[in-house]
C-alpha cells in the first residue's frame, strides 16, 4: 500500500527532531522561571535560550521577543484596541481586530496609505503572495514567511511581528510576538509579571524550548538553500498540473511568492469536494487556510483579488515542505488529473459551466 503523503505544510509542519529533543530534555527540568533559587533560574535559563534563538532566526536581536500561546494571542496582543486597518487577505487572527478596508489588486498586492494605523502580512497563508512592507507598518504577520523566505524583522520597519512555532516545525500552542524597542503594549492576559509584563502566567517552558530548536533549525535550513530545492519541486508540480488539467487557474503564478505554496481553482468543483478525493486517495491538501476550515463561506482572499464566488469556491491549496520530492509532486499530480477528470466528466453529463 502507498504511503500517505501530507502535502498541507502551511497549515502545520512536521516536528523537527531538535524540536522534539528539546522539549524532552525540558519536561526533566523542575521549577518554576519566575523563582530566584537554582531550580527556577535552571528553568529560566531555557526560556532565555529559546528566546535568543528565536530572535536570531527572526533577524531580531535587540528586539523584545514576548512568548505567547500562538500567532492568534500575539495578533490579539499587538492589534487590540489601537483601530487597525488591514485588507481582506489577512488572517482572522489579525481581521478580527481591525477594520478590514484596505484595497487589495488583482495580483493580492495590498495599498497601505497609512503604515502607522495598519497591519500587513508578509506572506499570505492561502496563495502564497508576499506583500511589500512599507516602513512604519503597526504589525506584520509574518507566520507563513518566518523559516521559508529571507528577511530580519530589524530590517522591515515594522514595530510588531506576528510568528508561531508550529509553521516551522516547532510544537502547536506557542508563539511569540516581536516588538521593536519603544513599543508599548497593553497585557491582555493579566496576573503576574511573566515576559516583561506583556502576557501573564507560567510560561510553557516545553514548548517554548521546541520553538527555540525548531527556530534555530529553520534558520540552518534556508541558510542552506533547503527552500530552494522546494521552490523546485513546487515548480514542477506546477508544470504537471497545467499540462494535465487544462482550464484551471494557477493563482499567482509567476509572482513573488512562498516557495511551496500552490493555489488552483478548478472552476464548478467545489474545493471541499476537491480535498475530500484527495484524501481518500491518500494525500492531504486543503481548500484554503486551515483555520477557515469548515466555514460555509468561501475564501475572502480570492474574492478579494477579483474572482468570483465560484471561483473562490473551488480552489484548492497544496503546500509542500523539504520532505516532498519530485516523485511525490509527480504522484499527486497523477492522481489529481485522475479525479479532475473524473470530475469533469461528471460536470458536463450535468450541463456545469465549467469556465
Amino acid at each position: 500500500m502507498t504511503a500517505r503523503l501530507y502535502l498541507d505544510w502551511n497549515a502545520s509542519t512536521p516536528l523537527r527532531p531538535e524540536a522534539r529533543a528539546a522539549m524532552l530534555a525540558a519536561m526533566d527540568v523542575t521549577g518554576n522561571a519566575s523563582s530566584i533559587h537554582a531550580e527556577g533560574r535552571g528553568v529560566r535559563a531555557i526560556i532565555e535560550r529559546a528566546r535568543a534563538q528565536v530572535a536570531a532566526a527572526l533577524g531580531a536581536e535587540g528586539a523584545d521577543i514576548v512568548f505567547t500561546s500562538g500567532a492568534t494571542e500575539a495578533a490579539a496582543l499587538a492589534c487590540a484596541g489601537r483601530g487597525l486597518h488591514c485588507a481582506a487577505v489577512e488572517h482572522d487572527a489579525v481581521a478580527a481586530w481591525c477594520a478590514v478596508d484596505l484595497p487589495v489588486d488583482a495580483a493580492g498586492r495590498v495599498t497601505v496609505t497609512q503604515p502607522r494605523g495598519s497591519a500587513l502580512q508578509l506572506a499570505n497563508s492561502e496563495t502564497g503572495i508576499v506583500q511589500d512592507l512599507p516602513e512604519g507598518l503597526a504589525v506584520s504577520d509574518l507566520t507563513q514567511a518566518f523559516g521559508k523566505l529571507p528577511f530580519a524583522f530589524n530590517w522591515l520597519g515594522c514595530d510588531a511581528g506576528l510568528v508561531s512555532a508550529h509553521k516551522l516545525g516547532g510544537p502547536k500552542g506557542v508563539g511569540a510576538l516581536a516588538l521593536r524597542p519603544g513599543i508599548d503594549l497593553t497585557a491582555q492576559i493579566r496576573g503576574g509579571g511573566q515576559e516583561m509584563g506583556r502576557r501573564a502566567g507560567t510560561e510553557n517552558v516545553i514548548g517554548i524550548a521546541g520553538f527555540g530548536a525548531a527556530a534555530e533549525a529553520a534558520a540552518r535550513d534556508l541558510a542552506n538553500g533547503v527552500w530552494d530545492a522546494v521552490a523546485e519541486v513546487r515548480n514542477s508540480l506546477e508544470q504537471a498540473l497545467e499540462a494535465e488539467c487544462p482550464g484551471t487557474i494557477l493563482v499567482a503564478k509567476g509572482r513573488p511568492r512562498l516557495p511551496n505554496t500552490i493555489s488552483l481553482i478548478a472552476p464548478a468543483w467545489k474545493g471541499e469536494t476537491q480535498v475530500m478525493a484527495m484524501d481518500l486517495a491518500g494525500f492531504a491538501v486543503s481548500a484554503g487556510s486551515a483555520c477557515a476550515s469548515g466555514k460555509v463561506s468561501v475564501s475572502r482572499v480570492l474574492t478579494s483579488m477579483g474572482f468570483d464566488q465560484g471561483q473562490a469556491g473551488s480552489a484548492l491549496r497544496v503546500s509542500i515542505g523539504p520532505g516532498v520530492g519530485e516523485d511525490d509532486a509527480m504522484r499527486f499530480a497523477q492522481a489529481y488529473a485522475r479525479a479532475w477528470g473524473r470530475a469533469r466528466d461528471r460536470q458536463k453529463q450535468a450541463g456545469a459551466d465549467l469556465r
